[in-house]
């Protein structure tokens, strides 16, 4: 049975869109400052690292909190398995899809503009992208604060995404104008999820609502650990690279404090 708590103040249309626009431009600058000048392993895991950081913050400070205030337990169970069984099948997925990319026999003699495309990796980053865009929505459902700073949060994410993801085409023989276009392609996915997500939660009830923050609890969760954090591991880990994850777990405790 839930407590009688005060439902969150959902804020409107133009505020949702406006902080979902900002992760989505932030990944095209990503993408743009890659083909211009790729940054280096260590920084780019550095960017890595701070983002684990923020959002593991943003979930232990914003979303656990109103989840265990809610005392939902058969809800939150519910929602939280069904968060780790869909981020599950996805990597599953997405692994054999990358698989066979590479089973794929490259072309060397292709130009920028007929080298084939890695649908792998591309399915695989549209389906994170919306998977972001829905947490966002579930996040502004939650209440205004929580979206912002998930919002920022994301934000920091998708720039790394945006360098990576440009990085990859530019390796595969695409040409630099082709890869931020797919890049922007891709961030409109975002706009999407975040829209659905709003859409289908404005309203919605006690219950509902508690499932659905659980299972973004879970994929925020699956996302730090499981994407964020490996793909930071890749480089060999120094002192200042462990550092950045504290850091941007810090500044966005307290910023949720003072906010």
């Amino acid at each position: 049975m839930l407590l009688a708590l005060p439902t969150a103040v959902t804020p409107p249309w133009t505020t949702m869109l406006g902080f979902s626009l900002l992760p989505a431009v932030v990944m095209i600058a990503g993408a743009a400052l890659a083909v211009w000048r790729a940054p280096g392993p260590q920084l780019r895991s550095a960017i890595l690292h701070f983002a684990a950081g923020v959002i593991f913050s943003v979930v232990a400070v914003e979303l656990l909190p109103d989840i265990v205030q809610r005392h939902a337990p058969y809800e939150v169970g519910l929602g939280f398995g069904l968060g780790v069984a869909v981020m599950m099948g996805l990597r599953y997925l997405t692994q054999r899809l990358e698989q066979r990319d590479a089973a794929t026999p490259e072309t060397t003699t292709a130009s920028p503009a007929t080298a084939a495309l890695p649908w792998g990796l591309l399915v695989a980053i549209g389906i994170d992208i919306l998977i972001d865009g829905l947490l966002l929505g579930i996040g502004f459902s939650a209440g205004a604060k929580e979206g912002t700073l998930l919002a920022i949060a994301l934000t920091i994410e998708l720039l790394s995404l945006g360098l990576a993801t440009a990085v990859e085409l530019r390796q595969g023989g695409h040409g630099k104008g082709r890869a931020v276009a797919i890049v922007a392609g891709l961030s409109l996915l975002l706009l999407a999820g975040a829209g659905i997500g709003t859409t289908v939660l404005r309203g919605a009830s006690g219950n509902l609502l508690e499932i659905v923050l659980s299972f973004g609890l879970a994929a925020l969760l699956f996302l730090v650990t499981e994407e964020l954090l490996t793909e930071a591991h890749e480089e060999t880990e120094t002192p200042l690279l462990t550092l950045a994850f504290f850091v941007g777990f810090l500044l966005f405790l307290l910023l949720g404090m003072v906010a």
